[in-house]
């Protein structure tokens, strides 16, 4: 029991630190069922960074470093955007703004066989889950949750999609309340969000894809007060524009 809490208070005194390669973020022996995330490495009897970032932790036992990069390291289970690139007898090629292209099996959508395969043109857009990420292979993806079901996963039609730094992307979605996305009218858009830096974002007009987008991108560097009135400056200006034509 002293181990545990001593492990317990190692890691939790760490959390939203920022880290550098090195770091021993736990003792492993103590912790079961331990999920290791990207930025981290399970070294034998220790968790280490390997990248400078920030602590993050999810319940029960999920660790990993939140940085901002251009370049996406895969980890299993992330939620990401990508892009078909091309497609053999087995896979669809899939960019993921990762240092290799990862591999979309056929059969990974929701009761897919060989005989029902989807129609995926070069280019489409598609929100996925990384199933395997191993270090020397293509990462795997899946176009369903871990029960088989297609849930939110797909083509994603229509709206725009741009990229930005992976750690925005982490902030947009670690924060429940992000101030940027708080500050509009929720139902007046829709928004998916990847974790290797991807937005896709649809609304009702163009201008309003714009200016959501614009003010996502402006936001990665500003404070909670300092996104709401920038939200506040834009959708003025946008209804003033209205307004005059």
């Amino acid at each position: 029991m002293d181990g545990n809490l001593s492990t317990l208070t190692q890691a939790t005194s760490l959390f939203d630190q920022t880290v550098i390669p090195g770091d021993i973020i736990v003792d492993l022996p103590s912790v079961a069922n331990l999920k290791v995330g990207s930025g981290l490495r399970q070294d034998c009897f220790e968790l280490l960074a390997t990248k400078v970032g920030t602590l993050r932790y999810k319940k029960p036992n999920k660790y990993w470093l939140e940085s901002s990069h251009k370049r996406y390291d895969p980890s299993a289970e992330d939620t990401i955007l990508g892009i078909v690139v091309g497609r053999n007898s087995e896979n669809f090629l899939v960019d993921i703004k990762s240092s290799s292209l990862a591999l979309l099996p056929v059969v990974a959508f929701e009761g897919g066989t060989k005989k029902n395969i989807p129609k995926l043109e070069i280019g489409s857009l598609l929100y996925v889950r990384v199933v395997k990420a191993n270090h020397g292979t293509n990462p795997e993806l899946s176009c369903t949750d871990a029960s088989g079901k297609a849930a939110q996963f797909g083509p994603l039609k229509e709206g725009y999609m741009f990229d930005s730094s992976t750690g925005l992307a982490r902030m947009l979605l670690s924060t429940p309340t992000c101030p940027v996305l708080q500050a509009f009218d929720l139902q007046r858009f829709k928004i998916v969000i990847g974790l290797n830096g991807r937005i896709w974002v649809n609304a009702s007009t163009p201008s309003m894809v714009v200016l959501i987008s614009n003010a996502i991108m402006a936001s990665e560097f500003l404070s909670a007060s300092q996104q709401a009135n920038m939200v506040k400056e834009l959708t003025d200006q946008l209804q003033t524009r209205c307004s005059v034509r």
